[in-house]
């Protein structure tokens, strides 16, 4: 009599859902572990991302100057000149308006200061004069304490991590505009064939996204801290400058960041002009960002940031507990990169040998330094276009 035939145990329903279970739960370990050792190196990995977000905003310019005929590092030195000298106005003057307005913001706080002790004292819950001792009493002891010396350590520490990150992502900025296309074209060497076609595409298609969501950010973000400092100024608020650039720094924080730059602005006006200077400020705030999301943000953004809030939330939330501010910077666009880099990986459309050899005459043309986008028109000559021929007529063959 014949044995039943004996089923394997991981053949059937049970056995493949525990399967896929351990898949997943390995690819969550993986993730795991990757985070984990990328927030070890993150004087190094932060640095290298706002180096290739900004090279992805700037890139444009450079090829433009490239295709007019500026040598490679003649037009890389002019747009990071460029970009530098921006940003060494914006912390001068943000200094200089510092400094100049210390002493009024001071003395304003001071009386501030005045009116909420009186409105403490006579308000509808009357505090006593022990009471509000006590609470001085206890900000002076903690602010003489062993925590605020360890606090400010730390700060001092923090600093010069700030200080030799910006310098590095000063190097890093500076080899990306001038060899990002070689530097691209050594990443596609892990790519052959059709995997080298869908390469080309997902990374072309992230850095539209990614230059993309900066410019049309940079441009709403100014918006934005032109109107509340505008604001600022006409009532007189001090540090209306150093407010402005918070707001525009806020508005790279999609959902929150502008919102929470305006109430900040508006907590300066409260102490230095009083509550009715601080309820202007808060409608400004309200209707600038009115603006910015009905009309100017889907006007000026377009699709490059086509992902739902609640991802935004969650990616802002994760980024947040990561790598605090700078976490919250960096995860949104990161995020749209990597859904644009997905959807053009699986977009439809069939691969030719043509599309292959296509692909491979560019990525060989990155590896020279004279890609597409960067060649002078001039250089385009004959020979090239011969070769590139040649290559599709091999390929057919």
């Amino acid at each position: 009599m014949a044995s039943p035939e004996q089923t394997p145990p991981w053949n059937d329903s049970l056995g493949r859902a525990s399967i896929r279970t351990a898949q997943v739960l390995l690819m969550l370990v993986l993730s795991v572990v990757v985070v984990y050792a990328l927030i070890q190196v993150r004087l190094v990995v932060i640095p290298a991302v706002l180096a290739l977000i900004l090279a992805a905003a700037i890139a444009p310019f450079v090829h433009w100057l490239r295709r007019r005929g500026w040598p490679s590092t003649a037009a890389t030195t002019f747009s990071f000149l460029v970009l530098l000298l921006a940003f060494g106005g914006l912390i001068t003057g943000i200094v200089f308006a510092v400094v100049g307005q210390a002493g009024e913001l001071a003395s304003k706080a001071t009386e501030g200061f005045d009116r909420v002790y009186a409105f403490v004292r006579t308000g509808p819950i009357p505090i006593d004069d022990g009471q509000i001792q006590q609470a001085r009493d206890a900000v002076v002891d903690f602010a003489t304490s062993s925590t605020v010396g360890a606090g400010a350590i730390s700060g001092l520490s923090a600093a010069g991590n700030f200080i030799t990150g910006a310098l590095l992502m000063a190097v890093i900025l500076f080899f990306f505009l001038k060899d990002g296309e070689s530097i691209w074209a050594f990443v596609l060497r892990a790519f052959k064939g059709k995997s080298l076609v869908k390469a080309r595409r997902a990374g072309e298609r992230s850095l539209n996204v990614l230059g993309g969501y900066v410019r049309g950010t940079s441009i709403v973000a100014l918006v934005d801290s032109f109107f509340i400092g505008l604001a600022l100024v006409l009532m007189g608020v001090p540090l209306a400058l150093p407010l402005a650039a918070l707001t525009f720094i806020g508005a790279f924080i999609p959902l929150i960041g502008a919102t929470l730059a305006g109430v900040f602005a508006a907590l300066v006006a409260l102490v230095a002009n009083g509550p009715i200077a601080a309820l202007i400020v808060i409608i400004v705030v309200i209707v600038v960002n009115q603006l910015e999301g009905n009309f100017l943000q889907p006007v000026v953004m377009g699709q490059a940031l086509n992902v739902h809030a609640l991802v935004i939330l969650l990616a802002l939330t994760a980024g947040t507990i990561l790598a605090g501010i700078i976490g919250a910077i960096l995860a949104v666009p990161l995020v749209a990169v990597g859904w644009a880099a997905i959807k053009a990986w699986n977009s439809g459309g069939s691969i030719t040998p043509e599309t292959i050899a296509e692909a491979e005459h560019e990525t060989r043309l990155n590896e020279k330094g004279i890609g597409v986008r960067s060649k002078p028109h001039r250089a385009r000559t004959q020979k090239e276009e011969q070769s590139s021929t040649a290559a599709v007529d091999a390929s057919q063959d």
